[in-house]
C-alpha cells in the first residue's frame, strides 16, 4: 500500500503542471538576473542622464551600490525568504516578490532628480527592487524541485540556473540598445514582463509543499545583513586611493569597517548554534553533497563574479575604440561581442542538466570547473588587441564550462535536501553564491587597481608630454587615481579632454589635440597596464576554479532525498542519514 508522503509525490509530480512551474519559475529568475547586467551596461547613459561625474573617485560608490546593492540585500534576505516560504507558503512568497519588484522597477524609471541625490534614489530602488528578486530568487528552486519527480529535477533546474546565469549576459546587450533611447527604459522594460509574471503566478501555481509554522532568526538576520553591508561599505573605501597609496585597504577606516563585518559574522554564527530555529540550519552542513555542492557554488560565482565587469572594460575602454568605434557605440556592442559566453551556456546548461540526471553530478560539475580554469587561462594568453574570432571561441568554452557545472551542482544541492528544507537550504546555496559575487567585484577591481598603479603613472605622464602637454601638467594628470581611470573604461568615457581641461588643450597644436581626444590615445596608454592587472585577476579565477573542483569531487556519489526519507524523518526533523549510491 502507498505512502502518504509517495501519494502526494505523486500528486505533486502532475505532468501538465511541472511545466507551467519550470516556466513561470524561469521567467521569474530571467527577470531578476537580466535586471543585474541591464544596469551594468547601462551605467554610462544612467550616469550621463543623472549628470554625474565619472571620474570623481567619491563616485564610485553610487556606481558600486547601483550594482552591488541588488546583490547585497539578495544576499541577506534570501535565506530568510526561502525559510518563510517553507513556514507560510512558497508559492505565496514567490508571489509577493514579483509584486514588490514590479513596483520597484516602475518607481525606479521615474527618478526625475540628477546628481547624487538622482544616483541616492537610485540606490534604495535598487535595494527595494533587490527585496522583490530575494522573494522570486528564494522560492524557485524549490517550487520547481516541489513539482518535477527525481529523476527529471537536472533537467528541470538545469533548464531555470542557466536562463538565469545567462540573463546576466542578454541584460548586456538589452540594456545597451535600450539606454542610449533613454536610461528610464533599462527599469521600465521589467514592468510589463512583472506584471504577466505575477497575473500568471496568482492564477496558475499551487502550493505543493506542506507549510511548517515556526520562527524567525530575527538576532541573526540582523547581524548577517550587518556583515555583509559592512564589507559591501568597506569595498567601496577599499579600492579608492588613501594618502599615496593606490587601494585604501589599509586605512583605519576601511580596517574597522572590515573588524565590524567579521565580528557581526561571529556573532551571527554563534546565534546560529543557539537559537530554536535558526536563519542557517546548520545541521544541513553534515549533509555531504549539500556541503561540498554549496563551496564549490561558492569558490565557482568567486571566479566569475568579476568576470563581466573585466570584458566590460576590456570591451568598451580598450578593444573597441582600438577598432575605431566611438565610445558612445562601445556598451551595445560589448553586449553583443560577449554572446558567445551566454550561448556556451545556454548549450551546456540543459544538456549536462539531463545527462547528470542519468549518471550523477559529480563528473560534469567537477569536469566543468576544471575547464573553466583552462579558459580563464587562454584569456590570459590572449594579447589585448586580441583577434575577435578567438576571443570569441574562448568566451564559448568558459560559458560551456560554466554550463557543464552549474545544472548538475545545483541539481545535487537542491536533491540532497529534506523536502520541507528545501526553501532554507536553496536559499542558503543561493546566499553564498551572491555573497561570492560581491566579494569578487572587490578582489577582481582590487587586483586590477593594484595592477594598473604599478605602470599607469608612468604612460600617463610619459604619453602626455610626448604629444606636447607640459610637464607639471602631465605630472599632475598622471597623478589621476587608477579607480578614476578604470571606471572611465568601465563607463565608456575617454577622460583625456576633462583631466586635462579646455584650456591645457587649447594651448596645444591641432594634431596634438585631435591624436589625445581620438580613439586610440587612452585605449594605447592603459593597455600595458590594464594588461598587467587582468592577467593577475584571471590568475586568481584559475585558483578558485581549481579549488571548486577539488569540492566538486570531494561529494561524494549521488546523493539524493526523497518522499520515502519524508515519511521515515521522526517528527524532531533531525537532518536524516542520506544513502549514498557510487553510481556516479
Amino acid at each position: 500500500m502507498p505512502s502518504a508522503a509517495s501519494v502526494n509525490g505523486a500528486a505533486a509530480h502532475d505532468d501538465r503542471y511541472k511545466w507551467v512551474a519550470l516556466s513561470n519559475t524561469t521567467l521569474a529568475i530571467l527577470l531578476a538576473t537580466l535586471d543585474a547586467s541591464i544596469t551594468l551596461i547601462a551605467m554610462p547613459d544612467i550616469f550621463r542622464g543623472i549628470h554625474l561625474d565619472p571620474l570623481l573617485p567619491s563616485n564610485s560608490f553610487y556606481l558600486l551600490w547601483m550594482i552591488l546593492g541588488y546583490l547585497v540585500v539578495t544576499s541577506v534576505l534570501i535565506v530568510s525568504l526561502g525559510r518563510l516560504g517553507d513556514m507560510y507558503g512558497r508559492v505565496r512568497i514567490y508571489n509577493l516578490g514579483f509584486v514588490v519588484y514590479t513596483v520597484a522597477s516602475l518607481l525606479l524609471a521615474i527618478d526625475w532628480m540628477t546628481g547624487a541625490s538622482g544616483a541616492l534614489y537610485l540606490v534604495v530602488f535598487r535595494i527595494v527592487q533587490g527585496i522583490g528578486g530575494a522573494c522570486l530568487l528564494a522560492n524557485t528552486s524549490a517550487i520547481i524541485t516541489d513539482a518535477f519527480p527525481l529523476n527529471q529535477r537536472g533537467m528541470a533546474l538545469g533548464i531555470n540556473n542557466i536562463v538565469g546565469v545567462s540573463g546576466m549576459f542578454v541584460g548586456l546587450v538589452l540594456g545597451g540598445l535600450l539606454a542610449p533611447i533613454d536610461w528610464r527604459l533599462v527599469f521600465l522594460i521589467s514592468v510589463p514582463v512583472g506584471i504577466f509574471g505575477t497575473v500568471w503566478g496568482y492564477l496558475k501555481l499551487k502550493e505543493l509543499s506542506t507549510p511548517h509554522p515556526g520562527s524567525i532568526d530575527w538576532w541573526g538576520n540582523v547581524t548577517f545583513a550587518l556583515a555583509l553591508i559592512l564589507a559591501m561599505v568597506a569595498v567601496t573605501y577599499g579600492i579608492r586611493p588613501y594618502g599615496d597609496a593606490a587601494t585604501g585597504w589599509g586605512s583605519p577606516r576601511v580596517l574597522i569597517l572590515l573588524a565590524g563585518a567579521l565580528a557581526s559574522m561571529v556573532a551571527f554564527l554563534l546565534i546560529e548554534r543557539r537559537v530554536e530555529e535558526p536563519m542557517f540550519r546548520l545541521p544541513l552542513f553534515r549533509i555531504r553533497a549539500f556541503t561540498f555542492g554549496t563551496l564549490s557554488t561558492f569558490l565557482a560565482a568567486l571566479a566569475r563574479g568579476g568576470l563581466m565587469f573585466m570584458l566590460i572594460i576590456w570591451l568598451q575602454g580598450i578593444w573597441l575604440p582600438l577598432h575605431g568605434y566611438d565610445y558612445t557605440e562601445a556598451p551595445l556592442l560589448a553586449g553583443i561581442y560577449m554572446l558567445p559566453l551566454t550561448v556556451g551556456m545556454l548549450i551546456a546548461g540543459p544538456i549536462s542538466g539531463y545527462l547528470s540526471d542519468r549518471f550523477g553530478a559529480r563528473g560534469f560539475a567537477t569536469g566543468g570547473m576544471v575547464a573553466a580554469a583552462a579558459s580563464f587561462a587562454a584569456l590570459t594568453l590572449l594579447p589585448v588587441d586580441f583577434s575577435y574570432p578567438v576571443f570569441a571561441a574562448i568566451l564559448a568554452f568558459n560559458g560551456i564550462s560554466m554550463g557543464m557545472f552549474a545544472s548538475p551542482n545545483r541539481a545535487a544541492v537542491m536533491n540532497s535536501l529534506p523536502a520541507r528544507d528545501r526553501g532554507a537550504g536553496g536559499g542558503m546555496n543561493q546566499t553564498f553564491q551572491n555573497s561570492a559575487q560581491v566579494m569578487s567585484m572587490g578582489i577582481f577591481f582590487t587586483l586590477l587597481i593594484v595592477g594598473l598603479a604599478a605602470s599607469l603613472p608612468h604612460a600617463l605622464t610619459s604619453g602626455l608630454e610626448a604629444h606636447g602637454v607640459g610637464a607639471a601638467k602631465a605630472h599632475q594628470v598622471g597623478g589621476t587615481p587608477p579607480i578614476s581611470v578604470l571606471f572611465a573604461a568601465f563607463l565608456g568615457e575617454n577622460p583625456i579632454q576633462h583631466l586635462l581641461g579646455p584650456s591645457a588643450l587649447h594651448e596645444l597644436p591641432q594634431h596634438a589635440q585631435a591624436a589625445l581626444t581620438g580613439h586610440s590615445f587612452f585605449p594605447h596608454l592603459i593597455s600595458e597596464s590594464f594588461s598587467n592587472g587582468l592577467d593577475t585577476a584571471f590568475g586568481f579565477a584559475i585558483v578558485a576554479c581549481l579549488i571548486a573542483a577539488a569540492a566538486s569531487l570531494m561529494r561524494g556519489g549521488r546523493y539524493s532525498h526523497t518522499e520515502a526519507d519524508e515519511a521515515r524523518a521522526p517528527a524532531a526533523r533531525p537532518i536524516p542519514e542520506l544513502e549514498e549510491s557510487h553510481a556516479s
